[in-house]
C-alpha cells in the first residue's frame, strides 16, 4: 500500500522543498551560449533567452523580439532559472524502504524501469488492463502528452488517463466546443490594442498572468473602458473603470442580468445573431426572469454598475472578453462561460480586428495539453474517443485495431474516486500534484494509500510523490525540446539549453522505456521529440486542432504559429506548405473543414450556438453554521501546487506561507488583528494561518492561496463538487467559519515557510 514509508518532516528533511537562494554565475561571468526558448510556468510562454555556462543555466537575458512579451516578464519567469542545478533535484531513481531515514533509497534507473514494468504486468495480469490508471500534467510539452495519450491506450490498453488541465481550463473548452464548435481563444492579444472594452471575468491578470495585463494597459492607453468583476479588489481591478464586486458562485445569474438590459435598450447586434446564430430566442426567455433587482439582490452588485455594465459593453464598436478559473472553478463552470459566450454573440462582435473572446490559460501547456489526446474523453487533434470514424482515423495511424481501442475514461478526481473503490490499483504519475492540487486532499490521501503500486516521474519529490513505489527523475523544461500551444493559441517551440544531471531522463525516454521493459515496444521507438510531432501532425490531420501544416522550422521562422493550420488547403485538398495558421478565428471569409464554407463557425450549419446558461446555487452555500465564503486562488511569486516556485529563494521571500485574507469589518466581528494566528474550518476540514486584514476583499468572504501542503494546504477545506460536463472542482466557492486560533499551530515551530 503506497502509504508514507516514514514521518513527513523526514522526508521533508531530506528532499525539501528547500530553498535555494544561490544567484548562480558570478558577476560579468560571459554564458558560452544563449539559448532562445520560453518560460517554464504558465500559459502564456513569455520568450527568454537562457544564459548557459558549463552545462548550468547561469541566468537569462530578455528575448525582446519575441512577439508576444518583448523581452518583458514576470517575477517568475525572472527568477525561473534558479529552478536548475537546485540541491533538491532528483539525480536516482528512488525506490520506497521504510528502513532508510528518508523513507527512499536510490536505485539503478534500469532496475526501477524493471520494477515498475514487473507490477504493472502483476496487476493487468491479475486484475485486467483497466486496474492501472495515467495522470499527466498540461505543463507538458505537447509531444509527450501526445505521447502519453498513446501510451495509455496502446501500451497499457487501460481508458483511464486525465490530466492536471482538469483543474484548470475544462470548462471553458467544454462551452467554447458547445457554441463555437472549437476550444480556441480567437484572437493574438495584439488585436486588443485599439479596442473599446476590455471585460475580464474572474480572471486575476495582474498576478496569474502578468504579460497580459500590458495588453489591457496598452488599450487603456487607447481609450478602451475596462469592466473587472471578481470578489477581490485584485491588483488590475484598482486601476479600472467599472468593478463588479460579484458575490461568490453568483457569476451566471450576473452575465444573464446584464444580457436582459442589453435587450432591453436595444444593444444587439440583431442582423449578427439572425445570420450566423442559432438559439437566441431561448436564452432571451430564459434572461427575462433576470430584472435588475433581482440580479443585484442575488449577485450583491450594485443595480447601477449592473446598468453601467450593460451600457459599456452594449453600445461598444469593439470589445475584448477574457474569463479565467475565478468563474470556471465552479460546479456550474460550464454555465458560467457560456454565460459570457452569450454576451459576445449577442454583440456580434467577433471575427474581426480588436474584437475577441479567450479563457485565459493557467498553465504551461493548458491549451496544447488538452487537444492530443491526454484528456480521459479525447484522441489526438481534438476528436471524440466516442466518434467511431474518430476512432477508426487514430488507430490506423497508432497501427492498432479500432476494437483495441479503449473507450472513454473518467475524470483526474473520478480516477481517485475509482482508487478509492479497490478498483484501480497502480498509477502512473507525471509532473502531477493532486495531493496539493485536488479539493478535499485528505480523501485523495486516503485514495493514494489504497494503491498497490504507484510510479511519479518528476524533477522534485513533490508532496503525492512521497507515497510512490518506485520515482523515476524525469526532466526539467530546460532540459528537452518540444512544443507548447500558449494561451493565444500559438504554438511555439520549446528549446534544449542543458543535458538532464545524473540519471535523469527526458520524460517521453522514460515512457518508452517502461514500455519497453513491458515488451510492448511497437510505436514507442521514437528517437527524439521532432519524430514525435511529425506523427501528430498526421494524427491531427482533418482534426479541429489541425497541425498538420506545422513544422519545427515554421514555428521557429514564423515565431510561432496558431492552429489551425493546414497541410493541405480544406477548400481543395491541394497541399499548402505555406498556410501560416490561423490569428483570428471566425472571420468573415473564413472556412473550416467542418462548416465546408457554410459559415464561420464549426459546426455544419457554420452558425454558433447561443446556449441557456442558468444560475444555480453552488453547492456547499453558505447557511448559519458556516456563514463566509472561502474562495482559493494564486499569488504572483508562486504556480500551481508550489513544486517548483517553493524551492526558488527569492519567490519564497516575496510569499513565504499563505495567508487569510480578510476583510477589516469582518476581522473586527472576529475579533482577528493582522498577523494573528486564525482558523478556518468548512465541513471537510481545518487549517490555521496567519490572517491578512485588506480592503480589498468582500466583507462576507475569506481567500486562500493554494500552494502550499500539509497542514498549510487550502485544499483540505475545498468542496469535491464538479461541474456535470466539465468535471471541473468548484475551488472558487465555499461555505466556511472563521475565528481567533487558540495559538499557533505545532507545524510553525518544526516547518520552514515554504514547506
Amino acid at each position: 500500500m503506497a502509504k508514507i514509508p516514514v514521518d513527513e518532516l523526514a522526508i521533508t528533511r531530506a528532499y525539501g522543498p528547500h530553498v535555494s537562494a544561490k544567484i548562480r554565475g558570478a558577476p560579468g561571468e560571459e554564458p558560452e551560449r544563449l539559448v532562445k526558448t520560453h518560460c517554464c510556468f504558465c500559459g502564456q510562454q513569455c520568450g527568454i533567452q537562457l544564459k548557459v555556462r558549463n552545462e548550468q543555466v547561469i541566468g537569462f537575458e530578455p528575448w525582446e523580439e519575441f512577439p508576444f512579451n518583448r523581452g518583458m516578464l514576470c517575477p517568475k519567469g525572472v527568477k525561473r532559472y534558479l529552478q536548475g542545478s537546485h540541491p533538491d533535484r532528483l539525480l536516482t531513481a528512488l525506490a520506497r524502504d521504510p528502513s532508510q531515514s528518508s523513507g527512499f533509497r536510490p536505485i539503478a534507473y534500469d532496475e526501477a524501469i524493471a520494477k515498475v514494468a514487473r507490477e504493472i504486468e502483476r496487476l493487468q495480469e491479475t486484475h485486467g488492463h483497466g486496474s492501472v490508471g495515467v495522470l499527466g500534467g498540461a505543463s507538458l510539452t505537447t509531444e509527450k502528452t501526445y505521447l502519453l495519450g498513446k501510451f495509455a491506450r496502446v501500451c497499457l490498453k487501460t481508458p483511464f488517463i486525465d490530466y492536471n488541465g482538469r483543474l484548470c481550463m475544462v470548462s471553458a473548452g467544454a462551452a467554447n466546443k458547445k457554441a463555437f464548435g472549437i476550444d480556441r481563444t480567437t484572437n493574438p492579444w495584439a488585436d486588443m490594442i485599439g479596442t473599446e472594452v476590455i471585460w475580464l471575468a474572474g480572471s486575476n491578470v495582474a498576478e496569474c498572468s502578468p504579460i497580459t495585463t500590458n495588453y489591457v494597459w496598452q488599450a487603456r492607453e487607447r481609450g478602451a473602458k475596462v469592466i473587472v468583476q471578481d470578489p477581490r479588489i485584485t491588483p488590475i481591478a484598482r486601476t479600472c473603470d467599472l468593478y463588479l464586486p460579484v458575490r461568490p458562485g453568483r457569476d451566471a445569474a450576473l452575465f444573464a442580468g446584464v444580457l436582459q438590459l442589453m435587450i432591453d435598450n436595444g444593444w444587439i447586434d440583431r442582423d449578427f445573431i439572425e445570420a450566423h446564430t442559432v438559439g437566441f430566442d431561448e436564452v432571451a426567455k430564459y434572461c427575462r426572469e433576470w430584472t435588475p433587482a433581482r440580479t443585484a439582490d442575488v449577485t450583491g452588485v450594485p443595480e447601477r454598475s449592473l446598468r453601467k455594465a450593460a451600457e459599456l459593453w452594449g453600445q461598444a464598436k469593439s470589445s475584448f472578453f477574457f474569463h479565467a478559473r475565478g468563474i470556471e472553478h465552479h460546479s456550474n463552470g460550464v454555465q458560467n462561460a457560456l454565460g459570457t459566450i452569450n454576451l459576445v454573440l449577442a454583440s456580434g462582435r467577433l471575427g474581426k480586428p480588436n474584437c475577441g473572446y479567450g479563457t485565459i490559460v493557467g498553465q504551461a501547456n493548458g491549451q496544447g495539453g488538452r487537444e492530443h489526446g491526454m484528456k480521459c474523453d479525447q484522441l489526438p487533434g481534438w476528436r471524440e474517443i466516442t466518434n467511431p470514424d474518430h476512432r477508426k482515423y487514430i488507430a490506423g495511424v497508432w497501427d492498432i485495431e479500432e476494437k483495441d481501442l479503449p473507450g472513454p475514461g473518467v475524470d483526474a478526481y473520478e480516477l481517485f474516486r475509482k482508487i478509492d473503490a479497490g478498483e484501480i490499483k497502480g498509477l502512473v504519475s507525471i509532473c502531477f500534484n493532486p495531493k496539493v492540487s485536488l479539493p478535499d486532499s485528505d480523501f485523495v490521501t486516503r485514495a493514494l494509500e489504497k494503491l498497490e503500486f504507484y510510479v511519479a516521474i518528476d524533477f522534485f519529490l513533490n508532496d503525492t510523490a512521497r507515497h510512490a513505489d518506485v520515482v523515476l527523475p524525469g526532466s526539467l523544461h530546460e532540459e528537452d525540446e518540444g512544443t507548447v500551444t500558449q494561451v493565444e493559441g500559438r504554438v511555439i517551440k520549446v528549446n534544449k539549453a542543458v543535458e538532464c544531471p545524473g540519471d535523469a531522463r527526458q520524460d517521453w525516454r522514460i515512457v518508452q522505456d517502461i514500455a519497453r521493459a513491458l515488451g510492448r515496444p511497437k510505436g514507442f521507438t521514437f528517437d527524439d521529440p521532432r519524430a514525435i510531432f511529425e506523427e501528430l501532425r498526421v494524427a491531427s490531420k482533418g482534426g479541429v486542432a489541425d497541425y498538420s501544416g506545422i513544422t519545427y522550422e515554421k514555428i521557429e521562422r514564423q515565431m510561432g504559429v496558431f492552429w489551425p493550420c493546414y497541410a493541405e488547403d480544406p477548400r481543395t485538398g491541394k497541399a499548402s506548405p505555406d498556410h501560416e495558421g490561423t490569428p483570428r478565428l471566425f472571420a468573415p471569409d473564413s472556412y473550416n473543414p467542418v462548416a465546408k464554407g457554410a459559415g464561420r463557425f464549426y459546426f455544419p450549419d457554420g452558425k454558433a450556438r447561443f446556449n441557456v446558461a442558468d444560475y444555480r446555487t453552488p453547492a456547499d452555500d453558505v447557511d448559519e453554521a458556516y456563514p463566509l465564503f472561502l474562495t482559493t486562488g494564486r499569488v504572483v511569486s508562486q504556480f500551481l501546487s508550489g513544486t517548483q516556485t517553493r524551492r526558488i529563494g527569492p519567490l519564497v521571500s516575496q510569499y513565504p506561507e499563505p495567508r487569510i485574507e480578510l476583510h477589516p469589518r469582518l476581522a473586527q466581528k472576529l475579533g482577528i488583528a493582522d498577523g494573528e494566528w486564525t482558523t478556518c474550518e468548512t465541513r471537510r476540514g481545518t487549517i490555521t494561518l496567519k490572517a491578512m486584514v485588506v480592503t480589498t476583499i468582500r466583507p462576507d468572504t475569506i481567500f486562500i492561496p493554494y500552494h502550499w501542503a500539509g497542514e498549510k494546504s487550502a485544499n483540505r477545506l475545498t468542496v469535491a463538487a464538479q461541474d456535470p460536463i466539465s468535471k471541473i472542482p468548484q475551488y472558487k466557492v465555499c461555505a466556511c467559519r472563521v475565528r481567533k486560533a487558540d495559538g499557533a499551530p505545532s507545524y510553525a515551530s518544526v516547518l520552514e515557510p515554504q514547506q
